[in-house]
């Protein structure tokens, strides 16, 4: 099965034509529903509807409930609340797949074969994407072969700095995403100082949603004192959650709008080779989330002279770092509308983007 990250996966719903399935699999909490629906109903401007087949009892709750036609004296299914009343094409994202009743699992067999329920065919161009979560933690149901082979199937694990984009763009708060840059460990799952007589199952670790729910619990509070901490430890475990309280106190001298806005040496007064790695990854998170075309000028101005700081303190990797940001896809709007449009810009940092295509 190949492996394939958040980039790849637009890629895929970019070019799979409507008729032919995706199946993604993954660990629960990595954001496969998010990025689908952002794709979909965002960009694609394409309705999308959920299904937690795993939580379903019936196949009526997806295919809808018999009743009598009165008319012609025979039996019919009634449309499901989620049918679609006109001719519009939706997306069906039928998640947790393999822990769906095999009654269920029926119903979609149809589905996937030939986009019909009960005798409806859903309107042309019509998408349909399942999920299935890994992992012993579920009680799973064996899929046919048949069901399976009617999907393209593809491991998804998204990067940390895939989250990261995702996390700037969906205004996750700031010191949880600095945190999650520095220890991207954090991000998913059992961390490294967890020993295995410690681990059961109730034992909290951090997922992606878990993260979420940090930052919408602090996202009015300016200071993390112990109750807090406390708080959070219940959502992203002991561990996780005293080093993030640590890290806290670092975030302020790696604030992207001081640099952009305000150069000065001063800024950078201890900084290390991560700080700069840190303050590179922010600087383009921060480019990215707008085009600032009043302040484009500034903004191109004070990112020369912080290029010029970083070769003048031989922070020689710095540059290779930052050069190296230019490559990656999610940064592409940074790509076009600063470096590309400014010459000076790419004389400080062409000996370090002689394979990346302009």
């Amino acid at each position: 099965m190949i492996k394939i990250d958040a980039v790849q996966l637009r890629d895929i719903l970019n070019y799979t034509p409507a008729d032919q399935n995706i199946m993604l699999v993954g660990a629960h909490g990595i954001g496969k529903s998010q990025i689908l629906k952002h794709y979909y109903e965002h960009e694609k401007k394409m309705p999308m509807i959920i299904f937690f087949l795993g939580q379903m009892s019936d196949p009526g709750d997806l295919i809808g409930l018999m009743r009598k036609n009165e008319q012609t004296g025979r039996s019919e299914f009634l449309p499901p609340y989620w049918w679609p009343d006109n001719k519009t094409p939706v997306v069906l994202f039928l998640d947790e797949l393999n822990r769906a009743r095999p009654e269920i699992l029926q119903s979609v067999m149809d589905l996937t074969l030939n986009r019909t329920l009960a005798g409806k065919s859903l309107p042309k161009g019509s998408i349909i994407i399942s999920a299935i979560n890994y992992g012993d933690e579920y009680q799973i149901t064996d899929l046919d072969p048949s069901l399976v082979s009617r999907f393209n199937i593809y491991e998804f694990a998204p990067t940390h700095e895939d989250w990261i984009v995702w996390a700037d763009r969906e205004n996750i708060d700031q010191r949880v995403i600095h945190f999650i840059q520095k220890f991207p460990h954090f991000l998913d799952g059992k961390n490294e100082f967890s020993q295995p007589d410690e681990i059961s199952e109730l034992e909290k670790t951090p997922d992606r949603r878990a993260w979420e729910r940090v930052s919408d619990l602090i996202k009015d509070v300016k200071q993390i004192d112990d109750r807090y901490v406390t708080i959070i430890s219940g959502i992203v475990g002991v561990a996780a959650s005293v080093n993030f309280k640590k890290s806290i106190q670092e975030i302020g001298k790696l604030n992207p709008e001081k640099v952009l806005f305000h150069f000065s040496t001063k800024l950078f007064s201890g900084f290390k080779l991560q700080d700069y790695i840190l303050l590179n990854e922010n600087i383009f998170l921060f480019l990215n989330k707008e085009t600032y075309e009043k302040k484009r000028k500034t903004l191109i101005k004070n990112l020369v002279k912080y290029i010029k700081h970083l070769k003048k303190s031989n922070f020689q990797e710095a540059v290779a770092h930052l050069a190296s940001q230019l490559d990656n896809p999610n940064f592409e709007k940074v790509l076009t509308l600063f470096f590309v449009d400014s010459e000076e810009l790419m004389l400080e940092v062409s000996d370090y983007i002689q394979s990346i295509d302009l």
